[in-house]
């Protein structure tokens, strides 16, 4: 990894009543910082702080209450954010009950959505192999939350939608109850949802289109070439005449009370060598395309930022064989990366592993302390 600083990097950070962490103060390398301890003495959530005051929201909770400690009543997160060499305090703070709160430099933002994609960040975490075996809605969720990073007009089409859609699926439940339809106002939110969704179609389908290329490179490096893979966008959308489709099916969604066609049903089909890495895929196959998607999604967000998102790495050695391993570790020799965080319950392990890495590596142990 070159010497030179990265153009963006996390460089202090404050957690007070945050998990397990009561009041903590970190000072991080901007370039390699490996967290050790412990299972279960707050490694995680370390990286969940860090990624929570990046994007405003927690990686692994999707309720922003549950990451207040335990008998507390409030959390704050405070970080110091250098970008092109200018630092930027972020402050995110959450009273139960309350609306969070972010400020950049101590001002509050007009919209929380202003925040997304200022300070990219990248996630690799032992749960991530869910995105291949488990349901569309996981994979939908990272295709979104990588857009939301690049585009902040996607991220607003993708917010309304789920307001219309939300409103609209009350609707068909009290037509379901009344066992009567009211087809005028059905017609004023359909038509809001069919052209928003139209839009969010077009971005997911450019998305696979600009990213698919950059995850077959990667899986090719990491897999050495021993197969091919795939990335088959599915979607209602690409049916002929989806829009009368989706008329003709009110009388369907009316009787099961909710939306049952549109983008919110999206899915996005893995495939390995033409057949589904899902069922035919082995767990070597499958933790290896993942990896593929997570550096491809750090590509995207390089190329469109023109800075190197922070990557968390998250008990990532325990996943890999020692050869995608040292794969992994020339990117971060060659300063493929920028800042790097990476956790690990065997220090010595990850010593080993950086001990001939070019690069500032600082260690940081912690301890379960709530």
């Amino acid at each position: 990894m070159s010497a030179a600083s990265p153009r963006m990097y996390l460089e202090k950070l404050s957690l007070t009543n945050f998990k397990n962490y009561e009041d903590a103060l970190f000072t991080f390398s901007h370039q390699v910082n490996v967290i050790v301890g412990p299972n279960g003495s707050g490694k995680t959530n370390l990286l969940d702080a860090i990624y929570f005051l990046a994007l405003s929201k927690s990686a692994f909770q999707t309720i922003d209450a549950l990451s207040v400690t335990h008998d507390e009543d409030f959390f704050i997160l405070d970080g110091i954010f250098v970008k092109h060499d200018r630092p930027t305090q972020i402050t995110i703070s959450l009273q139960k009950g309350q609306r969070k709160v972010i400020l950049a430099d101590k001002k509050p933002y007009e919209k929380i959505s202003e925040h997304i994609g200022r300070f990219p960040v990248v996630l690799m975490a032992p749960n991530d192999t869910d995105l291949v075996r488990e349901h569309s809605e996981d994979r939908r969720q990272f295709v979104d939350g990588v857009l939301s990073q690049l585009d902040i007009d996607y991220l607003q089409d993708y917010l309304q939608y789920q307001y219309v859609l939300k409103q609209r699926n009350s609707l068909l439940k009290l037509f379901a109850e009344r066992r009567q339809v009211d087809h005028d106002l059905l017609d004023t939110y359909d038509q809001p949802l069919l052209y928003i969704g139209q839009r969010i179609f077009d971005r997911r389908k450019r998305f696979v289109a600009d990213f698919l290329p950059s995850v077959q490179a990667h899986y090719t490096y990491l897999s050495e070439g021993r197969e091919a893979v795939d990335i088959v966008y599915d979607s209602d959308l690409n049916k002929l005449g989806f829009e009368d489709l989706f008329v003709q099916n009110r009388s369907r969604d009316v009787a099961m009370q909710r939306t049952t066609m549109g983008v919110h049903r999206d899915d996005f089909e893995f495939l390995i060598d033409g057949v589904a890495l899902k069922r035919f895929g082995s767990q070597g196959q499958q933790k290896t395309f993942v990896i593929a998607l997570k550096l491809a999604q750090f590509d995207l967000l390089l190329a469109d930022k023109q800075t190197r998102p922070i990557l968390l790495l998250d008990d990532i050695f325990d996943k890999l064989d020692d050869g995608r391993i040292a794969k992994l570790i020339e990117r971060i020799s060659d300063g493929t990366f920028g800042q790097l965080f990476i956790t690990d319950a065997r220090p010595e392990r990850t010593q080993q592993f950086l001990a001939n890495v070019p690069a500032d590596v600082r260690f940081f142990r912690v301890e379960k302390t709530v």
